[in-house]
């Protein structure tokens, strides 16, 4: 695959993310919402890499360092909700976080977190369109 199939591959891949994590808002699947959100960043902030770094991207879920990685340059806030989103891989993952996680994901938690998702969604799809 060329740099850009690559890329388009994370791209298109991601979209199947946030097109599946509305699905699941929508039919109140609030954690697996959450999860899949932080899967459409992480696939987002890998073309970043491709395009950026290497063809190779890194098998890191941490949003924040995959974004440090890639030089990305960010605001304060942007970091925040990279650290912050980067939680929902892990609390829907295992199941020591999992129950306190369900208590903590309501219809108005995991829209406020959407739309930060959103945020950071529209923000690495501009970085990559540059």
């Amino acid at each position: 695959m060329t740099k850009d199939d690559l890329i388009a591959y994370w791209v298109e891949s991601s979209e199947l993310n946030h097109e599946s994590m509305q699905n699941m808002y929508a039919n109140k699947e609030y954690v697996w919402a959450l999860f899949v959100g932080h899967l459409c960043i992480e696939k987002l902030l890998k073309a970043c890499y491709v395009k950026e770094i290497d063809s190779v991207a890194p098998r890191v879920h941490d949003l924040y360092k995959l974004a440090m990685r890639c030089n990305l340059e960010m605001s304060e806030d942007q970091m925040d909700a990279l650290q912050y989103v980067t939680l929902f891989n892990i609390e829907a993952r295992y199941e020591e976080y999992k129950r306190e996680f369900h208590k903590k994901c309501t219809k108005d938690f995991t829209e406020h977190n959407i739309t930060k998702i959103k945020g950071l969604r529209e923000w690495l799809l501009e970085k990559i369109k540059n």
